[in-house]
């Protein structure tokens, strides 16, 4: 594997790289500062693309390539031609929160975490095409990377702080999520789970924040391999390119590089021998 330095920006919580297809593209955000980034791999360019003015927690494409953001106090977005609309203006229960990691299933819905308050832990939900918002999971330490199986039966999910990736039943015709069950337990483990995908074999690569590196999973949750990075905070990781074989992975505490490494807050590429899965666009209307 190739380990390549794409784009040296300072991000603070560089996260959720997403490959755009009919853009052939790939998106991250900086969380804290609401900045949207873009990469073309075709001409080598980089560039902030939008920035929102509010915290971006999380963001899918849409399956008409526009972008669904997911924010603070719960508020959820569309950003179409440069323009915002509303989709949710706010959750009370979240107005002290916000949003972190998001995942469009099979059906365009999209699970969507928060993180916790100084009052509770923090919490899952579904939104659905039609709009309906609809609380999955209570008292999560740190909601973050989620993916499916192959035979798109079971889900994965991240719970950061306490340093497990869970496992549940998936019904891709309700959304329902059933039968909680532990995947994996980093508990001995440098660093904490974040983000997360799934490859074309089924196996799961988990980002290591504090850990630098990223962790390959077999779908019976037997560790496979590490990849190691000159920089401590690995947040998250999306395979893209024309054959899905490149892994773009983002870094954050670009803030503090003296701590956490020169390129902290950086996007990286991968050139994999192992080939990615497009993700699947949302479709809330």
């Amino acid at each position: 594997m190739e380990l390549e330095l794409i784009a040296d920006y300072p991000c603070e919580t560089g996260e959720g790289p997403l490959w755009h297809p009919q853009e052939q593209k790939v998106y991250w955000a900086d969380i804290p500062k609401g900045i949207l980034y873009r990469y073309d791999p075709k001409s080598g360019e980089h560039e902030e693309f939008f920035k929102s003015g509010a915290v971006i927690g999380g963001f899918t494409f849409q399956d008409d390539g526009a972008i669904l953001l997911f924010m603070d106090r719960g508020a959820i977005k569309l950003l179409r031609d440069g323009k915002l609309e509303t989709i949710i203006e706010d959750i009370p229960d979240e107005r002290e929160s916000r949003f972190n990691d998001v995942f469009a299933d099979p059906a365009g819905r999209v699970y969507c975490g928060t993180m916790p308050t100084k009052d509770r832990l923090g919490r899952l939900y579904r939104l659905d095409p039609d709009r309906k918002l609809t609380l999955v999971l209570e008292d999560i330490s740190c909601s973050n990377g989620m993916g499916l199986t192959l035979d798109r039966k079971q889900l994965y999910y991240t719970d950061s702080m306490v340093k497990k990736i869970f496992l549940f039943d998936y019904d891709q015709a309700s959304g329902a999520l059933t039968n909680q069950r532990i995947f994996v337990d980093s508990g001995d483990q440098e660093g904490v789970p974040d983000g997360m995908t799934v490859d074309a074999a089924g196996n799961v690569w988990s980002a290591r924040w504090d850990g630098y590196r990223l962790t390959e999973y077999a779908p019976d949750g037997t560790e496979l391999q590490r990849v190691k990075f000159p920089t401590k905070k690995i947040s998250s990781i999306i395979f893209g390119g024309e054959d899905y074989k490149d892994m773009y992975v983002t870094t954050a505490g670009g803030n503090n590089k003296a701590e956490n490494g020169d390129t902290a807050g950086s996007l990286y590429r991968l050139r994999m021998c192992v080939q990615g899965l497009p993700e699947y666009p949302s479709r809330i209307r």
